[in-house]
């Protein structure tokens, strides 16, 4: 097995990687990885200090030859070396449509759910303490509807973000609302009918069960609804 994905599967950046690589059947082994305090063998490959790191034994076994951090420059990577099927359009303008879209989810809507609302209910969680709901609930309310109603008029009546087929766009946004629904319970499909779909049939994907079962383990508290008063 020559490619090795270091993280942690609660990460959606982690979560992005290895669906795609189980997308492509692509053989890979997942490595967990304590961020918490970094090793210093993985800051040695991770210069950002951030998971996942794509190693590619065929190309160096050890230090930071043969690896690739961000999950973006990965699936590119994965993307290149096995090229079926295809995740990133042929179309010039699509191709760029879906990289845009990718890299909103990954930056806009992971720092709205990621800092707004996992991490003041999950990381609270897991220190012991009780969830900062206030915080989740104001993100919730203030900052996530404009991401999100973004993404809906993206979607619109289609099936998928970009174009008539699945891309990594819809991989991203799949792997950034799971990390809301862990811990808030589904997205209001009365509201963003086209996203909540859209994840719905993503996550029910065979690539996306074996990471989500591990991270429904992790998390093990019931959701907490922020839409209520």
């Amino acid at each position: 097995m020559s490619l090795i994905l270091y993280g942690a599967h609660l990460s959606p950046f982690v979560r992005k990687a290895d669906a795609l690589l189980r997308e492509k059947g692509a053989p890979f082994e997942l490595e967990s990885v304590n961020i918490m305090p970094m090793p210093d063998w993985f800051k040695e490959i991770s210069p950002a200090r951030r998971i996942p790191v794509l190693r590619d034994t065929e190309i160096g076994e050890e230090g930071p030859a043969g690896t690739i951090p961000d999950s973006s420059a990965i699936c590119a990577y994965i993307e290149q070396k096995f090229p079926e099927p295809a995740f990133y359009p042929a179309d010039p303008y699509e191709r760029g449509r879906a990289v845009w879209l990718e890299e909103y989810c990954d930056t806009e809507l992971a720092m709205a759910i990621g800092l707004g609302i996992f991490r003041p209910i999950q990381f609270k969680r897991f220190m012991g303490e009780e969830p900062d709901v206030d915080t989740a609930r104001k993100t919730y309310e203030e900052r996530l509807p404009r991401r999100l109603d973004y993404l809906e008029g993206e979607v619109g009546d289609g099936p998928f973000l970009v174009g008539d087929a699945l891309t990594i766009a819809d991989v991203s946004l799949a792997c950034q609302i799971a990390q809301f629904e862990f811990v808030a319970g589904p997205l209001d499909a009365s509201r963003w009918p086209g996203v909540a779909g859209l994840v719905e049939r993503l996550t029910g994907r065979d690539s996306f069960q074996p990471c989500l079962t591990i991270c429904r383990k992790i998390v093990k508290q019931e959701p907490i609804d922020l839409s209520a008063a």
